[in-house]
This record gives structure tokens, sequence and C-alpha cells, in this order.
């Protein structure tokens, strides 16, 4: 068993624990043993023999001994026992958003309900509303939460998880003597939300060396098949990587290949026989038998008379065109930003105070940071009420003394935007803070008429200044409100309202889609974190992604400005 198999043992029987009504402590304890195992650098195994699976944070003695014999003989004797007194087709049932472990427990228990299948029937026939508590519109929202795991049921993985693995394992290429160049491909490398397997790409003369290496990293938990082309693994947590091996010299074309959507690459093969030449992983071939091979992608562009096009644009959205006519616009990169508008600290659901936030943004090379804790009716994020607010006010007034004055301190809050379409916060009370967001994050299964005018309110009140991730998706969790999209755009252009492209992983809200159609119709936008730790900071990266994806410049993103202009621009705003 590798690490993703044993952690999730532990996370089905905390499941399992809770559905039947454990302490709470309890439940705590696997949950925690699981993370660690799952996030351990190092096969379960390798630690197990060496006796050491105590020395992981999380794992007591307990849950050693149980590791110890699921790892000595495949399967634990206490998950069974609670399998059989516990249903398991509930552990599917909490995959149904609005489905937690004690209304599943109600389902079994009063309904005899065991499964999403019947789940969804007694929903459908109208069983469910024989429950105390649950009525016709919780029984529609099982019903549509139920359609949409179906939809997300897709086997592919957030890129904040696809990227970071990749990248450590192309470091561990890369400092290999007989690599050339490494490189991820595919979706990947085009930075879409989410990915199926990671490709990675290796430029080498000597083949078997490199892919003998590689299987014998500690991250890799089972080699699926091996050559000296392609070599297919299973990590430690579970995810396939497949790794292909090219010759220097055919390097470029064998990338550009493995990047570019299918589309791109068909355009691409199209206009290369336009000139009299044949494109394929390997080489340009020519009619007379001969080939020209490419060592460089950014050559494959050039000698099919085009400049480069970045991977994040390569899916067959008028990108060759552009090319072809010199208008591809020069992508918003990293470094362009200046500032995070969107944070929390422990006023709120963060986990550090304003002052550790305000030292990692300095750290990341901000030159300001905004501080946007949640409004007082979002209780669940211990939402700050109008007096907790002018407590948190006079803090911040207090850290902006000890700053230097090339850094920019504002407060600012995340203000729900409630069920009723009224704001969380009075104009008087807005009118205070140097920067307002606007959220839903509630009652997001209204009605697409209701739920836009909830969004709509909030765009026309003349103290909202940003939208912050406007669908409210959860990537593989969460559907999307069902806004109509093209009312949003419009009143934010008419009203001058940022919109946000949110940086977390599990948001990247605004999509590329959404988010170019914005750019393209003069609507300014920023690339936030949301970040409630000092680490999150780091998610700027994913937003940049989706921002490149949707061709933004650095002028269409207001974190590119100074402190200043953003300052001044907030003030005219009022």
């Amino acid at each position: 068993m590798n690490n993703a198999e044993v952690a999730q043992v532990f996370e089905d029987i905390a499941d399992l624990l809770e559905i039947k009504g454990e302490k709470v402590f309890k439940v705590i304890a696997y949950r925690r043993g699981a993370e660690s195992i799952r996030s351990q650098g190092r096969d379960i195994n390798a630690i197990w023999k060496e006796g050491k699976l105590e020395d992981i944070a999380g794992v007591g003695k307990a849950i050693a001994e149980k590791t110890d014999e699921l790892l000595r003989t495949g399967k634990l004797e206490y998950y069974e026992n609670l399998k059989h007194e516990i249903p398991i087709g509930l552990l599917d049932m909490l995959k149904v958003g609005d489905v937690g472990p004690k209304k599943a427990a109600r389902f079994w228990k009063e309904l005899d309900i065991t499964s999403v299948e019947q789940l969804e029937a007694a929903a459908k026939s109208g069983e469910l509303q024989e429950l105390s508590g649950m009525g016709a519109k919780s029984e529609a929202r099982i019903l549509e939460s139920i359609e949409a795991l179906k939809r997300r049921q897709t086997g592919r993985m957030s890129i904040g998880v696809a990227l970071p693995i990749a990248e450590r394992l192309l470091g561990e290429l890369r400092q290999h003597p007989m690599v050339k160049a490494a490189e991820t491909a595919g979706s990947l490398r085009r930075l879409r939300e989410t990915v199926g397997d990671l490709d990675l790409l290796v430029s080498t003369d000597h083949p078997e060396e490199v892919m003998q290496a590689f299987v014998e990293l500690p991250i890799v938990g089972r080699v699926r098949s091996k050559g000296p082309v392609k070599t297919s693994v299973e990590l430690i947590d579970g995810v396939r990587v497949q790794v292909w091996t090219h010759p220097s010299e055919r390097f470029g074309t064998a990338l550009q290949y493995a990047t570019g959507s299918k589309d791109h690459n068909v355009r691409l093969r199209e206009l290369a026989l336009s000139m009299g030449l044949s494109l394929s992983d390997q080489a340009f071939k020519l009619d007379d038998g001969g080939e020209i091979t490419v060592a460089n992608e950014a050559e494959v562009y050039e000698k099919l008379g085009l400049p480069w096009i970045a991977p994040e644009m390569r899916e067959d959205r008028g990108e060759i065109q552009a090319a072809r006519n010199g208008d591809l616009p020069k992508l918003i990169e990293v470094k362009n930003l200046r500032g995070e508008l969107h944070a929390h600290t422990t006023w709120s659901d963060g986990k550090n105070s304003i002052d550790e936030m305000v030292r990692a943004a300095m750290k990341e090379g901000h030159k300001y940071l905004a501080i946007t804790d949640h409004s007082q009716s979002l209780g669940i994020a211990n939402g700050l009420t109008v007096k907790r607010v002018e407590q948190q006010r006079k803090e911040i007034a207090k850290a902006r003394k000890g700053l230097k004055a090339k850094f920019a301190l504002l407060h600012g809050t995340e203000m729900e935007i409630l069920a009723d379409g009224s704001l969380d916060y009075a104009d008087e009370v807005l009118a205070r803070f140097d920067l307002v967001i606007a959220s839903l994050h509630t009652s997001l299964r209204q009605p697409r008429k209701q739920v836009t005018a909830r969004m709509l309110n909030a765009i026309r009140n003349p103290h909202v200044d940003i939208i912050a991730h406007p669908s409210g998706r959860l990537i593989g969790k969460r559907e999307p409100a069902d806004l109509d999209m093209d009312q949003i755009l419009e009143a934010a252009l008419e009203h001058g309202v940022i919109l946000e492209i949110n940086s977390n992983p599990e948001r990247l809200d605004l999509n590329d889609i959404y988010a170019r159609r914005a750019a393209e119709m003069g609507i300014p936008l920023a690339i936030n974190t949301d970040a409630h730790r000092p680490e999150h900071l780091a998610f700027r990266s994913f937003g940049v992604g989706v921002a490149r994806r949707a061709w933004v410049t650095s002028k269409q993103v207001v974190n590119c400005w100074t402190a200043a202009r953003m300052q001044k621009w907030l003030k005219a705003r009022g």
C-alpha cells in the first residue's frame, strides 16, 4: 500500500466514526494521522521498515499499530469491523453537497438509505421530506448536488496539487548529469485548472541511465512500466507520472507537440503542410524524405514564420492568427504584481496576526497589503461585528506606525452579499474602509435570476470596489452559482468595479474564459490570493496562470499598480 492508500483508510475511519457519533477528539486524531501520512515526503513502507512510524507528526501509538497491521497484512480488522457496523456506501454519500455525517446518519437510520443511488431515488420520489427539517428545497438541493458530483468525478487533480509535485520531480531530473533539459507537458504546462497524469519530457542522450535514476527516487512508490523512451510510475501518494525522453536534437519538436492542445497542434500541422513541411513530435519532414530536427521549441514556431506562443495560450482560441498578425499580447508575469488586496488574519478565519501577514507580504516583495477579514454575517468564519471592525481599525493604525513609508497597509473587508440581496454592512460603515470586497459564500444554489440580482446589487453599491471569486465555486467540491455573467460583466464595466481572479487553486475564479472577456471589455482585474496564512501568498502564481490563459497583460491588472496609484484610485471612488 502506498501513502495515499493508507491515508484513505484512516480518512474513511474518521468519517465512519463521525457518522457513528463518536467523540470529536477521536475523529480528529484519525484525520490528523491521515493528513500526516499523505503529506510525507517518503514512502510509508520505508518508514515502517525502519520502525519509525511514531516519528511521524500526528501518528501516535494507536495509529502506528494500525498502520503496521495494514502494511503487514493488507487489511485492518478495526476498519473491517466498522464497515460491517456502518454501511460503507455512506462514505460516498458524504461526497454529496449538503450531506454531512449527521445527515447521512439520519438517512441511514430513519430511511434505510445507504448509497448515493438510493439517496437520489428517495429525493426524486419526495421521500426525504418525511424527515423533520427536510423540505422540498432541501430535497432539490440534494438532487442538484448529486448531479454536480457526477460531473466532478473525472479522476483529475487540482493544478495546486499537480504543479508542486511536478516541480519537485523536475528538480530531481535536472540535477542528473545526463539530463540537458526537463519540462512539464500537456495540460499541466498549459496551466489548466485540473490535470490527469503528470507528463514530463526530458532531453538526454543517455535515456537508460536517466530512467533508472528516476525510478529509484524515494518519491516513486510503484513502477508500472519502464523503457528507454517512456516510463510510467505511481508515486507514494498515488499520483501517476509518465516520463518521456528525447534526443537533445529533437527536444524542441517533442516539447511543442506534447504541450499544445490537440486543436492547437492541428492548426500548426496545417500551417506546416501549406509550407511543404510535415510536422511531428520528431522533426519537420521534407517532401524529398529528408528531415529538419529542432532542439529548441521556439525554433519550431520560427520555422513556421511565427513568434513563440506561450504554453498557456495554446488552446486554439485565435492565438495562431494573432501570432501571424503580430498581435500576441505581452502576458502578465508574477514579477509584475506589486501588492495583495485580499488577505485574512486571526480577526476572522485567518491563522496569523496582522503583523505576521504584513511581514510575509513584504518578504514576498509586495509594496502594499489589504487586510480584508470577513463581515459579521459569516459566523462560520468569525466575521467582524461593527464594534470589532473599529477595534481592528485601531490595530491597523498602530501597525502602520511601525511600517516604512515604502509599504502601504490598507484596512478593508470581505463583505458578505446576503441571501436577500442586501449587504452585510450599512453604507456609513463601508465608507470608512479603505477597500471593500463583496462576495458570495452562502445560498449559492438560488435560481439564476435571484443570485444574479444579489451580485448586481453589490456591484451597484458605490462603496464596493472588488467582487471576489464571483461564482463561489470550489473546484471538484462545489458547483458555481448560476450567475448571468453577461449581466455581471456589463454592470462591472458600467460601475468601474474590479473583478477578482482568486488565486487559491481550489477556486481560480474568475476562470480564464470570463477573465478574457472581462479584459477585452476593459474591466479592471485583480489577481488576489485570498491568503489565510503567509504561505498562501505564493498562490499568486496560480492566479497569474489563469490570467495568462486569458491573454491578460499587466496593464489590465490593478495589483500591478504602485501603492500610490492604488490609494489614489480608491480615494477617488470614495
